[in-house]
């Protein structure tokens, strides 16, 4: 089977002198790759302290040298793909070559407020998804060729220029939010990676059958591309289920095995916080690390 990758998820709440050590810690507990959100603020944290994803991540990148780096996700809200651009260029220069661009819709499915923040109207699921896709393909556009021009529904660029060019080549990877059809066949197109929350379930059996539904469904949409199934990488946000996956070792090394038999290449979990979203017993992730990390690394 293949090996399954484990990332983690740290929020931007924390001054850096107090966020840097759990940076730093992913790396040395064996964690493949870390990320944060990417908003402006977050649902029931929008009223205490929050940080930016980009710099955040970049101040990561200085005091790690293996980890993956990325955004969880990224997202046309309030970003302009041509600045983002020029920011994921540098972050990927930074890092030497370690940045994953998260990347999804940014429905507001739970106190979301980027649009609402900067002016921007809300728009219907179904508009969402559109400027989604074309955020999508300016940005992969953008990253890919120089002097880019385009012309959309919502983003016109004129001869943008991309040097000096991502260290990766032929871009930065693109791991793509998705869980209903259009998201999946964009995620398919353009992505290196998918990434789900899983969809329904008011119980953690039925979140699992939502889970294996969509990773079938994301096979398909591969299919329908003209790619092979394991032609991205597959990440399971582990959390989005009712239960998290870090209330016990067991339950995570438990989750990890259905995610790998489900195909998924990648799971991700989040760093325990002291309350509500994501509490837990950091106690509990050193353990997790010590004890079921190299283990389900060889599922």
């Amino acid at each position: 089977m293949l090996r399954v990758r484990v990332g983690i998820v740290i929020l931007t709440e924390d001054r850096w002198w107090s966020g840097e050590p759990k940076w730093r810690h992913a790396e040395e507990l064996g964690f493949d790759h870390a990320w944060t959100y990417d908003h402006l603020a977050w649902r029931n944290l929008a009223d205490g302290p929050w940080f930016s994803a980009i710099p955040t991540l970049t101040a990561a990148a200085m005091v790690t040298s293996t980890i993956k780096l990325g955004t969880m996700v990224a997202a046309p809200s309030y970003r302009h793909p041509v600045p983002f651009m020029r920011e994921l260029i540098t972050l990927d220069d930074i890092s030497d070559g370690r940045l994953i661009a998260g990347l999804g819709a940014g429905v507001d499915s739970g106190g979301l407020r980027d649009r609402d923040t900067i002016g921007e109207p809300e728009r219907s699921k179904a508009d969402m998804a559109t400027q989604y896709a074309e955020f999508v393909e300016v940005l992969d556009g953008l990253l890919t060729t120089d002097k880019f021009d385009y012309r959309g529904k919502y983003y016109t660029v004129n001869a943008a220029r991309n040097r000096p060019g991502s260290v990766q080549h032929p871009r930065v990877p693109f791991a793509l939010a998705a869980n209903g059809p259009r998201s999946l066949a964009l995620a398919a197109r353009f992505g290196q990676g998918w990434i789900t929350t899983g969809k329904g379930g008011d119980d953690q059996e039925s979140w699992w059958r939502g889970v294996a539904t969509l990773s079938e469904q994301f096979t398909e949409a591969l299919a329908a591309a003209g790619r092979e199934p394991d032609a991205a990488a597959r990440l399971l946000m582990l959390d989005s289920g009712p239960t998290s996956a870090l209330s016990s070792v067991e339950t995570f090394t438990e989750a990890a095995r259905r995610a790998s038999k489900l195909g998924f290449t990648d799971i991700v979990v989040h760093w325990p916080r002291a309350e509500e979203p994501y509490a837990g017993s950091e106690a509990v992730l050193e353990r997790v690390a010590d004890v079921a990390l190299a283990e389900v690394k060889q599922l």
